[in-house]
């Protein structure tokens, strides 16, 4: 067996908080008690001063594979997943070619199959990611596609994604929105304004989220479907997001926060140029704390990386040119642990909701909390543990956060009972 002692652990889903001691056998959690005794056979870890939580679930990720492998794969992803204390990732359907067939989905949970993680895709809602056609949802679904998402591309057509929802709804499957209006877009991944004029672009104005955002609750109150609205970046849109919730169908409505648009505004993108370029774009600290607050009251229920590698040269470009996007996996918990639970007050408890149960909860996985008989999918961390990010595992390297020093080490990752990262102080 494995033991942990003396640890502070942490469960979501009965709202415990206490010092325990956890032994692991195989796969599965087999004791939770205020004493376990180890045996000579036993490996056991000396977790004082130390917390233990469930591992951590992402339901929006970019590996780039296939076809973009250059920026990140199935393995390097996993292996910062790992890092960052992550044992379950969703993976976005907007890869080389897109997910929208059973061999794609196959290819990819093959793959899957050869890394430490628990590891899952969405299939595309259209095919070719061009909004035209649904793709087939009972058939992907059967395949393997753990839900559905044209991330990365809106679906502009209101009778097209009315008709997603309408099979998301026969297949019991949740559909994934980016919601970004090209019509309000001049030069994306950069705020319409104060980042927009000081480097002298139309940008991306905030009515481009709120009017999408808009449409697609109105459509998901009427059929009912299970709608996750990915990675909020204006205030307005929290609100709505936060009355939709309250009508009949509310409790399908879900929306995610990333941790770069929890802990920066607008000014990250002028001062660290294209690596702080990100679709939706930084906003106003007045968006990012109504983006807070939306976590703090559970209208925002899912924290998630948007984790999305870009090779460096591709970074290097002009702002104008450069691709949107950030690594997210390994930065996620120090990022939010701090500015959630330092200045914020949420707690620990509140912090894995969103991070652990909540996410598994929404796609209906063996996820996200600590029970004897549970699966061994759990992180110990040390809360006050300074740490600089100096490389990331990932094959990509492109985050603003790079060189910052951190508070709220990972110091070990264990999925399917087994020890997948470990840096232990």
């Amino acid at each position: 067996m494995i033991i942990f002692q003396n640890a502070t652990i942490i469960d979501p889903k009965t709202d415990y908080m206490g010092k325990k001691d956890i032994a692991v056998s195989d796969n599965k959690i087999v004791s939770i008690a205020d004493t376990i005794h180890a045996g000579k056979e036993d490996i056991v870890y000396d977790c004082t001063d130390k917390y233990i939580g469930p591992g951590l679930v992402d339901v929006h990720v970019h590996f780039r594979d296939p076809g973009l492998t250059y920026k990140e794969d199935i393995i390097t992803g996993s292996d910062a997943a790992a890092a960052g204390g992550f044992t379950s990732v969703v993976l976005m359907a907007n890869t080389k070619p897109p997910v929208d067939t059973v061999n794609t989905i196959e290819y990819i949970l093959q793959k899957g199959k050869e890394v430490p993680i628990h590891l899952y895709t969405c299939a595309t809602i259209t095919k070719e990611l061009k909004g035209k056609e649904l793709t087939d949802f009972e058939t992907l679904k059967r395949a393997g596609a753990i839900g559905f998402t044209d991330d990365g591309i809106p679906i502009l057509d209101e009778n097209m994604t009315r008709a997603a929802m309408r099979q998301a709804v026969l297949t019991d499957s949740v559909l994934s929105f980016h919601e970004e209006d090209p019509a309000y877009i001049e030069n994306n991944g950069i705020n319409h304004g104060a980042a927009s004029d000081y480097y002298h672009v139309g940008g991306s104005d905030r009515q481009a989220e709120i009017s999408m955002v808009k449409r697609d609750i109105k459509l998901a109150v009427e059929t009912g479907a299970k709608v996750n609205f990915q990675h909020l970046s204006t205030a307005q849109a929290v609100a709505l997001i936060r009355e939709a919730k309250k009508t009949e169908n509310g409790k399908n409505i879900h929306a995610e926060a990333t941790p770069h648009h929890i802990t920066m505004t607008e000014t990250g993108v002028i001062q660290h140029g294209t690596l702080g370029k990100m679709n939706p774009p930084l906003r106003t600290e007045e968006d990012r704390q109504a983006i807070i607050e939306g976590l703090k009251d559970g209208t925002i229920d899912l924290i998630a990386t948007d984790h999305a590698p870009h090779a460096p040269e591709e970074k290097a470009k002009k702002i104008t040119d450069a691709p949107s996007g950030i690594l997210g996996l390994e930065t996620a918990f120090a990022l939010v642990q701090k500015e959630l639970i330092s200045y914020h007050n949420f707690t620990f408890l509140q912090l894995f909701c969103r991070m652990s149960y909540n996410p598994g909860k929404l796609y209906q996985l063996d996820a996200g909390y600590l029970a004897e008989g549970g699966p061994a999918d759990l992180v110990v961390f040390d809360p006050k543990r300074q740490f600089v990010i100096d490389h990331f595992k990932s094959k990509s390297q492109n985050s603003p956060f790079q060189g910052m020093e951190l508070t709220g080490k990972i110091e070990l990752t264990m999925c399917n009972g087994k020890v997948i990262y470990e840096d232990i102080n």
